[in-house]
């Protein structure tokens, strides 16, 4: 049984969240250096393949910041930290001893983030040996160029993870958050990144398969990368649920399976509904179907209206057309679209950096709804 009783520290967040806590942080740090005052390390906290590592990778890649790796756990000795001593001369021909920094220190200025990942899965030596890194930026003969920001990730104490607990001493040299898994932000992740569509949508219909257990962002996306090459789900089923027992837990590929045999993998895309040509037949018809059923699928609605606001922000320098605009005012209008999710789209779209389509707000019917908040009558 999983253990919910974990101790980690800060708010907890999304990826997006994460994301505008790190850049607070660093224009702060920077802030602090140029008036020669110490800089805070940021600590992320969360369970083990939720995406801390790769959040903070692809944030200093969009940045275009240096990027230093090292896995604390993986250090032997104190030199693997500290460097190897050397015998020098100093100002008065005396012999003295220095230290040679490691492979893993960086030697330009930056900017630059050096990563200290799973920080507490060190031995406590080694973590000892770090509160000096944390607490000035430097190790005993070397420092850290200007403009480096420590950021380290750790996973939940108090629970069934093999970690070193920290002791206050270190946890107040740093600033802390948890990252949590957010469908949504994951959805948008995905979408960006061309994880096969037929995983995002059946995440985005079982999100609770996302159990932080053998089942996280990460397995998910070791699946969804091994099927991606499989035309036909359906037809390789026996394959499917071979990659799928590789990596997921049996709850989760039973749902899979259950995806599949309900066709839920080949929902309409944003695509199909943006560029239809006969919007009632292609789009209309092939929703309602889908969702009206004994019991109304409200979650496949959300699935499809999720997607597609994600594929309209992430194509935010696309010029849709007319015709594509027709199209997307039809999709809010269908009669069967709960009005909640009809307004909750319609200010997401406005908020979205895609000033082509902002005519959808003119319209009049969606344009008051947008105003007053209030739902209206939709054909």
């Amino acid at each position: 049984m999983k253990n919910t009783n974990y101790i980690q520290y800060g708010t907890k967040c999304n990826t997006t969240e994460l994301v505008d806590f790190i850049s607070h942080i660093i224009k702060t740090n920077e802030e602090a250096e140029e008036k020669n005052r110490r800089k805070t390390p940021i600590c992320i906290w969360g369970e083990h393949g939720i995406g801390k590592t790769q959040t903070v990778e692809a944030f200093a890649q969009q940045m275009k910041y240096e990027y230093r790796y090292i896995a604390p756990a993986q250090f032997e000795e104190m030199g693997d930290l500290l460097g190897m001593p050397k015998i020098t001369q100093n100002d008065q021909e005396k012999d003295t001893t220095t230290f040679i920094p490691p492979d893993w220190v960086p030697t330009e200025e930056g900017p630059g983030i050096l990563l200290i990942d799973d920080v507490n899965r060190a031995d406590d030596r080694i973590l000892r040996g770090i509160m000096q890194l944390l607490q000035n930026y430097e190790l005993v003969s070397w420092k850290l160029p200007k403009k480096w920001h420590i950021i380290l990730t750790a996973n939940p104490d108090g629970g069934d993870y093999s970690v070193t607990p920290m002791d206050f001493a270190m946890l107040t040299r740093m600033m802390h958050i948890t990252l949590t898994f957010d469908v949504k932000a994951w959805a948008m992740w995905a979408e960006k990144n061309q994880i096969d569509p037929r995983g995002i949508s059946f995440v985005l219909t079982y999100p609770e398969i996302v159990s932080g257990e053998r089942t996280t962002p990460r397995t998910l996306v070791q699946f969804f990368e091994n099927i991606a090459s499989i035309n036909d789900l359906k037809k390789e089923i026996a394959l499917v649920k071979l990659l799928a027992d590789a990596c997921l837990d049996p709850n989760t590929v039973t749902s899979f399976i259950a995806f599949l045999n309900n066709d839920l993998s080949k929902l309409i895309t944003p695509e199909e509904i943006v560029f239809s040509k006969n919007f009632e037949k292609d789009v209309y018809q092939k929703v309602k179907n889908v969702v009206e059923q004994q019991t109304k699928r409200v979650d496949i609605l959300s699935v499809i209206m999720t997607r597609l606001v994600n594929y309209i922000t992430i194509n935010h320098q696309m010029k849709f057309k007319e015709a594509e605009i027709n199209n997307l005012k039809q999709f809010l209008k269908m009669d069967f679209l709960p009005n909640d999710m009809r307004l909750i789209a319609l200010r997401d779209i406005a908020n979205s950096p895609n000033k082509s389509i902002m005519s959808i707000n003119s319209d009049p019917e969606l344009g008051k709804m947008l105003l007053t908040g209030k739902a209206t009558k939709a054909k």
